[in-house]
């Protein structure tokens, strides 16, 4: 058990790379039970949380419970829930599939990089119960109960070296963008732990715009202060990532990308699209705090009232009538070819 800490407040030619707006959508499986990683506060600044009988602290800043020093974003039950609503979200997005690129029928091992809730590690176990679905993550928040028999949770930081015996199939890295400081190490363990014509999927949601850019809106001011943040802790938010060539340094031969544009809110006029719209807004109203108290306070000098205050300026722009705002979704598929 850790001491406690104080702390303050397919193919393999040519890249198909298209860029959509949001297709025929259907709402996702609904989400599980939470509560395992519980946001109460102690009378220190930490508290500890167990899985599976190992125990893990959680620390509090500005309200918010953090898994540990160093990660921004917060594991609290505000953060569960918006995980679980992202979930939805994706699953819209791909016409309630698990994953833009099939996964083949005969998979056997399936990694989840940074499951959060985990529920797309049970969403695929439930689909492909024959396969093992190994889900990872800094954090204890996924349930303990009433999972299928082939998902196994992990706690395990993707950023050191990973210790799997067995080769997985798929491996799935989703809504990470920032969560690592060197994405080019991240790739190479994937690559490794891979099969030879193994699959590699990653996913991520950049950054929140408007029809029409006004240059001294709150939006604009809010997403500027968050790459400055971003840039002085070490990390890269955005899409930057997902970029082939940083794909291909890791031995990956990038087989397709497409970036869906999806409404934030009802706008559209489609009613599969207002789906997807409408758990994207939730997903990214809620994740306005989530995204940059940490990053704000600790590396800008911001105060955490000031942080909610534009945040909530941010969602007042976001919901004002004839915005039509959205925020591009990017899928990457990359393979490791046979040598």
């Amino acid at each position: 058990m850790a001491k406690p800490r104080e702390v303050g407040s397919q193919a393999t030619g040519a890249v198909d790379e298209q860029h959509d707006d949001v297709g025929q959508t259907t709402a996702g499986r609904d989400s599980l039970e939470l509560g395992h990683c519980s946001s109460e506060k102690s009378q220190s600044s930490t508290h500890s949380i167990s899985l599976s009988g190992s125990v893990f602290e959680q620390i509090i800043e500005n309200d918010r419970a953090y898994a540990n020093d160093n990660y921004f974003m917060p594991c609290d039950e505000r953060e569960q829930t918006r995980l679980a609503i992202t979930h939805q979200c994706f699953a819209s997005i791909l016409n309630d599939q698990l994953s833009f690129q099939s996964i083949p029928h005969g998979t056997k091992r399936i990694l989840d990089v940074g499951t959060g809730t985990g529920d797309w590690a049970i969403a695929v176990a439930e689909r492909f119960p024959n396969a093992e679905v190994v889900a990872t993550d800094i954090a204890c928040f996924q349930p303990t109960d009433i999972v299928p028999p082939n998902v196994f949770f992990e706690i395990d930081d993707a950023q050191e070296e990973w210790t799997f015996t067995d080769l997985f199939d798929f491996i799935h890295i989703r809504a990470l963008s920032g969560a690592f400081r060197d994405w080019s190490t991240i790739y190479k363990e994937a690559f490794k732990h891979l099969q030879p014509n193994g699959i590699l999927e990653v996913a991520d949601f950049g950054f929140a715009q408007m029809a029409e850019s006004i240059p001294d809106s709150y939006l604009s001011i809010y997403n500027g202060a968050c790459v400055t943040a971003a840039n002085q802790a070490g990390i890269a938010l955005g899409l930057e990532h997902m970029r082939r060539p940083v794909l291909e340094a890791a031995g990956f031969s990038v087989a397709k990308s497409r970036t869906f544009e999806v409404p934030l809110g009802t706008w559209m006029p489609d009613a599969r699209k207002k789906v997807a719209g409408k758990m994207a807004l939730i997903s990214t109203l809620e994740g306005l705090e989530a995204t940059s108290l940490r990053l704000l306070t600790r590396h800008t000098g911001w105060k955490a009232d000031d942080v909610r205050d534009v945040c909530g300026k941010v969602q007042e722009e976001l919901m004002r009538p004839g915005v039509r705002p959205s925020i591009p979704c990017q899928f990457t598929v990359a393979r490791k070819l046979m040598m």
